[in-house]
């Protein structure tokens, strides 16, 4: 009986993969300058971002009163030194009385260690509202 709930009790713990690591990371790059655009705070921006990355950044982004943004991540490409983030968002900007809902998807090209936005691919969300 002893060595049943002995031989039954353990179990393998493997460890985490260097992949996993970094998609976990870029999930949370994504996160921080999703939470730093709603805010408006633009040293956080450009803390997670290279400086080609926050040039490109700060160069589209429009002025807005009020923003509403989410992110669900879909896809996790990891190619040489550099993470693609598929990015499905989804926001609803506001500027004095009017509203604008947009939705796309784009890509988040990270690189560097730790990750920072190079640049972002297909449909930015921090571009809104034109």
């Amino acid at each position: 009986m002893a060595m049943l709930l002995l031989s039954c009790g353990k179990k393998d713990v493997k460890p985490v993969s260097q992949e996993s690591k970094l998609a976990q990371e870029a999930f949370q790059v994504a996160e921080t300058l999703r939470q730093a655009y709603v805010k408006n705070n633009r040293s956080t921006l450009e803390d997670n971002s290279t400086k080609d990355g926050y040039r490109e950044l700060i160069g589209v982004m429009k002025k807005f009163d009020k923003v509403e943004l989410s992110f669900t991540s879909t896809w996790v490409e990891i190619k040489d030194s550099s993470v693609y983030l598929s990015v499905s968002w989804k926001g609803v900007w506001t500027v004095g009385s009017k509203s604008r809902e947009e939705r796309g998807l784009g890509i988040f090209v990270l690189e560097g260690n730790p990750l920072k936005l190079a640049t972002v691919q297909r449909d930015n969300p921090f571009r809104q509202p034109e």
